[in-house]
């Protein structure tokens, strides 16, 4: 018997002279199988604190004046970091804007892949559904007038983005788990779907809903699917 057979019986004697399969490799986690959203280059510790400025400076000009008011000399200034770094790192304004869109997609998945339940994992399916439907409002409300531009500039460029795939991969998982036996993945689409920039843009700035208004039109409109009693 070959050395090679000896190792892979376990052995080493003529007792061993089948093989012994290995043991078959651990299952991927579901939601490793996610898309994600991808991270900003590797950079140094300074780099990266000033980014963070930059992006933060932005999404509070953003928050209280709309995209339209973001200059490059604003960001400079509230953030605390020279005009110049500012274009070395982002280019213009439009580019910078495409960051910090990608850049709180990022913080939102993280938050729905491994942050604290009912939004993380470690509570029910359907309770994570709902906390994920609470989150997306607040995240759509708060970056309607970017994610707006974003559509307007190529309406279905939404459904191939990696950010809406993670989403959509996300919800389904998330139905399969609650509802077994319904088709998850279509419904995940129907689910998401009223969340569109344009529709959230509505009701947010022309119909004056709020946040809260918005969530409880959600709940209300899942529990549709009950059908009335018979008289």
């Amino acid at each position: 018997m070959s050395d090679t057979r000896k190792r892979r019986s376990g052995t080493g004697g003529d007792s061993g002279d089948q093989p012994v399969d290995a043991p078959a490799p651990a299952p991927t986690p579901l939601l490793s199988l996610l898309p994600t959203v991808g991270g900003p280059a590797p950079e140094r510790a300074d780099a990266a604190r000033n980014r963070r400025k930059i992006l933060d400076a932005a999404a509070r000009i953003v928050a209280e004046d709309g995209p339209e008011a973001v200059t490059m000399n604003q960001v400079a200034h509230a953030s605390g970091i020279g005009v110049g770094t500012v274009y070395r790192r982002f280019g213009d304004v439009s580019q910078l804007l495409w960051a910090l869109l990608d850049d709180r997609e990022r913080q939102f998945q993280e938050a729905y892949l491994s942050g604290p339940p009912p939004l993380g994992p470690g509570a029910p399916a359907a309770e994570r559904l709902d906390a994920f439907l609470d989150a997306l409002v607040d995240r759509v409300v708060e970056q309607r007038e970017i994610l707006l531009a974003a559509q307007t500039a190529a309406p279905t460029a939404r459904y191939t983005s990696g950010a809406y795939l993670a989403m959509h991969t996300h919800v389904t998982l998330l139905i399969s788990h609650a509802r077994p036996t319904t088709n998850a993945p279509l419904l995940a689409h129907l689910l998401l779907a009223p969340f569109s920039p344009s529709l959230m843009h509505h009701l947010s700035q022309d119909q004056h809903l709020s946040a809260e208004d918005l969530k409880a039109g959600v709940r209300q409109l899942l529990s549709l699917k009950q059908r009335p009693e018979s008289p």
